[in-house]
Formats: C-alpha cells, structure tokens, sequence
C-alpha cells in the first residue's frame, strides 16, 4: 500500500485496511457450518420474510453477493443487525458478522446500508456490535472490531461514544500476549484514526495511550509492528493538542531517534520522520528542545546524506534540518541540559563538564521543590546504564559543591546513600563518579 504521508486527510488510506491472516483463517473455519435458519423461523425468532432473505444471501461470493446485495443493500443492512439484536447464539452471532464483512469486503462504500439505521436509532448500527466486543468467544470480538472500524470510518460523522468504546477494547487488546490480536487492535486503530474527531477521544481514553507507547517500547518487535505503531502515533500527532502534549508526557522522541537510527526498513524511518516533522510544524516550542537533546540535528544532518527511494524522506528530513538548525541557536545551554535530563537520557555533552555552567545554572535545579534533583535522583536509583549512572552521580557532585546545604534534602531522598551503594558498582566509571559525589556529600574536596 502507498501512503502519502504528508496529508492531513489520508484521504488515500482505504477506510478500514485491517488484514490479519488469524482472523481469515478463524473465518475460514467457521464459514461452512450450517446454521439453523428454518429452526430458527418455526420457533417464531425470525420471520419468514426474513429467512428468505438469508437463504437468498448465504453462501453468495463476488458478483453473486454484489447482485443480491446491491438490489437491496438497505434491507439487508437492517436484517443483519436485527439479527444481531435478536439472536444469541455464538455460532449465529459468528455466523452474522462473517455475513456483515463479507458484505463490506472491499465495498466499504456498502457501510451505509448500515449507516442508515441511525436515522431510526441513534445507537444504531453500533450498539449490538459493541455488545459483541464483551462476548467470551474469541471469534466474535475480532470480527465485531474489524466491522465497528469500517462503519466508523466511513460515517460522515463518526460516532464518538461507539469510537470510545471501541478504544476501551483496543488498550486491552494491546496487552494480550497474542501477536495475532495485538496485530488487529493496531490495525483497527490505524483505520479508525483517519476519521479527525475521533483522535482526541483515543488520546483522552483511560490507559490508551500508555498501551501503544508499551508496543513503541517493546524490546524487539518486528518491523511492521514498528511501523504501524509508529504510524498511528503519526496520525494523531496532526492534532495540536496531542503534538503538543505526547512527548511532555510519554518521552516518545528519544524512542522515536532511537528506532530510526536502528531501523532496516526505509518505511520505518519515513514513518519517524514524518511523525517528527508533525511533532515540529504542531507545537516547535514543546518539541524542539527535546530533539536537540537527542542530538537529532546531527542525525538529520546524516540522514539528509543518504540515497533514498522515496523523495519524500529527503524532503521531511531536510525540513527537519532546517528548523532545528534556526532553533539552535535559540535554545540556552540550560534548555538542552534540562531537555536532556527529561529524556533520561544522559551523555557527556558540554553542560555535565563545565564548571562555567554549573556555576551558572546550578540554582536552577532546585526551582519547583528540587525537580531536576528529584529526576536526578530517580535515574541514580533506576538505571541500569552505566554512562546514565556516570553522569548522573558527577551531575550530583557538581550541584552539591555549590549547594552544600542541600546535603540533607539528598540524605532525605535517598541520593547519598545511592551514590554509597554505587561506589562498589563493578563498573570503573561509575565507580570514579560516584566516589568523586561522595566527598561532595560528606563535606570533602573533590577526590
């Protein structure tokens, strides 16, 4: 599929894309098993009216489907989701949804014989489908999701309730331990996020947003899974509120950096970088800093060197080049420093060596109750790097000389008896920092 990833509308993007080899194959499964119509017509559950109609569609593929459903799309749309109202089966209700989507198998412009039902009742088509997101049956959910993505893209006006429901699923799909089902989740949001106004409803829904940055911050996840990630966090960074809020809160341009720098697949990189460029043309003022922390104008500088088959990655690059390179210059030594420090982060760069910048800015660090202290003491007590650790212990020594009445607020939060434990770390730089810290916090000289 080819994207044009520079548009807001992503009008290109078919509707609902959502392909997942698992859901065919369960499909496949269940699809030849005879289900009780005439039974369910003697027993007065459905009319014979409405029987005729199904015996008139079963088992219809291609042209065959297309004739009889086409001559009667909106009858067809109401009796599908009557019969999902009415009956309570699991392998009817199956039965029903492979019914829906084969309806709506590369027409989605057939959603509206669904659609149409809103008139009558707003909770309409919805309703019975987000029933079936809380069925036990494995089959049932999978399906009713892939159907919910389609009506909500193709909806003039989305439902915004439904589409809320719907993301509930989603984030705890994202945490199942099934590849399969975290693949359709992903790919539901995918579809459903080129609809506007349903991007702040994801970004507002308990625990979303902290299930898809989990997958962006998986250990080793495929590439694909990488890019489709990434590519929803790229749709919803065209909304300004989210641009301006999702690095503050969720620390995703370091990670961003990160996977592009290790990616094999050019999509994967033009995917990050087009999702940077968002971050920049939304909200430069929250985003630049953190980007210049990460070194990412170096990076830029490296990827704009490169050959690429898609233009358009020299062209997000070069732009991002740009405006890190007129922004630069804006940025105090501080902001990067304290940028720096909010990505977790840390290397040797300038400001952790030079005693002009500690005798400058050290005050800095106590403003709003010690928080730069407060975050210097969480990465001395959770990091596992040893160059974090490093920098973080020698950050420590350099404050401390400058502030030695703050000996007992790092007492009270725990720093001093760290920087004690890190003193035997088997690791020599850290050792040496750490060593150097401890004469700071105990009242000596540097070491």
């Amino acid at each position: 599929m080819v994207l044009n990833i520079n548009a807001d509308n992503v009008a290109e993007v078919p509707l609902a894309f959502v392909s997942n080899s698992y859901l065919d194959e369960l499909t496949a499964s269940l699809r030849a098993r005879p289900i009780p119509w005439e039974g369910y017509q003697r027993a007065t559950l459905i009319t014979q009216s409405e029987l005729n109609y199904i015996k008139a569609l079963e088992k219809k593929s291609g042209e065959d489907l297309s004739r009889v459903v086409d001559k009667e799309g909106n009858v067809y749309g109401e009796l599908l989701i009557n019969l999902l109202q009415k009956l309570v089966r699991v392998d009817t209700i199956q039965s029903i949804l492979i019914l829906i989507d084969d309806i709506l198998l590369d027409h989605e412009g057939r959603a509206s014989y669904f659609l149409q039902l809103s008139a009558k009742d707003a909770t309409l088509p919805y309703a019975p489908l987000l029933k079936c997101l809380r069925s036990e049956d494995e089959f049932v959910p999978l399906k009713a999701s892939k159907i919910l993505a389609t009506f909500l893209c193709a909806s003039p006006k989305p439902n915004t309730e439904a589409a809320q429901e719907l993301f509930r699923w989603t984030t705890v799909q994202l945490q199942s331990k099934s590849a399969a089902t975290v693949d359709l989740a992903v790919q539901v949001l995918e579809s459903v996020f080129r609809q506007r106004d349903v991007r702040l409803v994801y970004w507002n829904t308990p625990q979303a947003i902290d299930a898809l940055v989990r997958l962006l911050k998986l250990d080793s996840p495929s590439p694909q899974m990488q890019y489709q990630v990434i590519y929803c966090f790229w749709i919803l960074t065209f909304n300004k509120e989210i641009a301006q809020e999702l690095n503050r809160k969720y620390d995703v341009i370091p990670q961003l950096v990160e996977i592009a720098k290790s990616a094999i697949k050019e999509k994967v990189i033009r995917v990050v970088v087009s999702t940077l460029r968002n971050l920049v043309e939304k909200a430069p003022e929250e985003n630049l800093v953190a980007m210049a922390a990460v070194k990412l104008l170096q990076f830029s500088e490296n990827l704009s060197s490169r050959k690429w088959s898609d233009a358009e990655i020299l062209e997000d690059v070069n732009y991002l080049k740009a405006e890190l390179e007129k922004n630069f210059q804006t940025l105090t030594t501080f902001e990067v420093y304290q940028a720096e420090l909010m990505s977790s982060r840390l290397t040797w760069s300038p400001p952790h060596l030079s005693d002009q910048f500690w005798a400058k800015n050290w005050r800095e660090l106590k403003k709003e109750n010690y928080a730069l202290l407060r975050v210097l003491a969480r990465l001395l007590s959770t990091s596992s790097d040893t160059l974090v650790l490093s920098v973080a212990a020698s950050d420590i020594g350099q404050y401390v000389k400058r502030d030695p009445s703050s000996k007992k607020f790092m007492q009270e939060i725990g720093v001093k008896q760290r920087i004690m434990e890190l003193m035997a770390h088997p690791d020599q730089e850290v050792r040496y920092h750490s060593v150097n810290s401890s004469w700071s916090l105990i009242g000596g000289g540097k070491a």
